[in-house]
């Protein structure tokens, strides 16, 4: 009786993974004879690991990946890539992202740029840091819509909490004049503060001329490419078809 009371409590204080712990542990033959000073200090260790667990949680949730299966273990090094998974693995540390750097990954449609650029959100994810996907498509939609209401400024705030922020597939939209100020102003704000990867099928050398030439294109190139790791992917595309998905299946 005194235990289960114990149980309720612990669930009244929300510590929903010590109350299961205890739940768990005492229903084990080999847990229930413990000192009890070992009993306690595994129930906390499980309470630590469970909040631990629920803000990784949040922080993939947060992120808006768009493939929940993209990780480091997951890259298929297979093939000649112009990428060594010994580069890959270096870059997974996260010494660039910590240091406010960016990574730029450029290839062809279907060779891996997005899955790459998520895994090695997922990797920071799991290291507690926060992160945010968004297809540039999207990122310009937002943009636009928090203008419109006069919340940029708060958008803006947004972006700077965001430890890694990774545009996906930049030169899919045209680039009128406006859009390239907002996002001269989104990089100028991150820029020493937070880390940044772009993927696009556009190689480096041509974003200038994407960005308009001039001045504004100048900056954009400076406050991004300067700082930026490269990866420049090759080799044909990685997905598969829905020819190839039936003749599997």
């Amino acid at each position: 009786m005194i235990i289960e009371q114990t149980i309720d409590r612990l669930y009244q204080m929300k510590l929903f993974g010590m109350a299961q712990s205890i739940k768990d542990r005492l229903a084990r033959s080999d847990h229930r004879d413990l000192p009890i000073s070992d009993f306690l200090g595994l129930i906390v260790d499980d309470e630590c690991i469970y909040r631990d667990n629920k803000r990784m949680t949040s922080r993939l949730a947060g992120a808006k990946f768009k493939d929940k299966g993209a990780t480091m273990e997951s890259i298929d090094y297979r093939g000649e890539r112009g990428i060594t998974k010994s580069q890959l693995l270096e870059l997974a540390k996260l010494s660039w992202l910590k240091k406010n750097q960016n990574l730029a990954i450029t290839g062809l449609t279907g060779v891996g740029k997005s899955w790459i650029a998520q895994a090695l959100g997922n990797q920071a994810c799991r290291e507690g840091l926060k992160v945010l996907f968004l297809r540039q498509p999207l990122l310009v939609h937002i943009v636009l819509h928090a203008k419109a209401a006069g919340t940029f400024q708060n958008l803006l705030k947004r972006f700077l909490k965001t430890d890694l922020l990774i545009i996906d597939d930049l030169g899919v939209t045209i680039m009128t004049e406006e859009i390239r100020r907002d996002l001269l102003e989104v990089l100028e704000d991150r820029h020493g503060r937070g880390a940044t990867i772009i993927t696009s099928q556009l190689p480096v050398k041509e974003w200038h001329d994407y960005f308009g030439g001039g001045r504004i294109a100048d900056a954009l190139c400076d406050r991004f490419v300067r700082s930026a790791h490269r990866i420049d992917l090759i080799g044909k595309t990685r997905r598969i078809t829905v020819e190839e998905q039936n003749e599997l299946g």
